[in-house]
């Protein structure tokens, strides 16, 4: 026997499940929330990097050691928004030289295609480093929740103490580089304190 349930009571039904899928589908389509919070300590990494189309090995803790560093995670080279980001990144570099800071960008692409990337977007400012097995990004907590294998757009701001001073998470390229490099001054006029 089949129990028939009210006109009103299917069509609510049918609403709560669309708003499930609906909701389901934008937390898909959100980047993971980054769990690397101010404080915490960086995770140590080196990996091939390419710099004005030259590759070499990027330590964080060699880097770490000439002063803070902006680590920033991006999906994929040549796309619209990260090319929009590597341009902004590379219009700040010599601001963020200024504050004794190094710029470098993480992907999952090939040294090969971050070798173009690194001449033609991000303007051989600074270095792009290819992390084609995730590892880099997942100790970060910067995986793409639609995409497991790209990296969702997130920034660190990094203290030569490995500490994080500051992390953003937005796929939306345009305030990156604004908020890391205001995170920077900060750090900088309390150590002059």
């Amino acid at each position: 026997m089949q129990t028939a349930f009210p006109v009103s009571t299917t069509r609510d039904l049918r609403r709560v499940a669309a708003a499930s899928l609906l909701l389901g589908a934008a937390l898909l389509a959100q980047p993971a929330l980054a769990v690397l919070k101010p404080g915490e300590k960086a995770p140590e990494f080196s990996a091939p990097a390419s710099l004005g189309g030259q590759v070499s090995t990027f330590s964080l803790s060699s880097a770490l050691k000439k002063g803070p560093v902006v680590l920033y995670f991006y999906p994929a080279a040549f796309t619209a928004g990260c090319t929009i980001e590597a341009h902004l990144f590379a219009e700040a570099t010599d601001r963020y030289k200024a504050l004794g800071a190094t710029v470098i960008g993480v992907s999952a692409d090939s040294i090969e295609t971050l070798n173009k990337f690194s001449v033609s977007e991000c303007r051989s400012k600074f270095a792009v480093a290819a992390d084609v097995d995730q590892k880099i990004m997942k100790s970060y907590d910067a995986v793409l929740n639609k995409n497991a294998e790209r990296a969702s757009r997130t920034s660190y701001v990094i203290a030569p103490d490995h500490s994080i001073l500051y992390e953003y998470t937005d796929m939306n390229p345009e305030k990156h580089v604004e908020n890391t490099m205001h995170a920077l001054e900060q750090w900088s006029a309390k150590k002059k304190q």
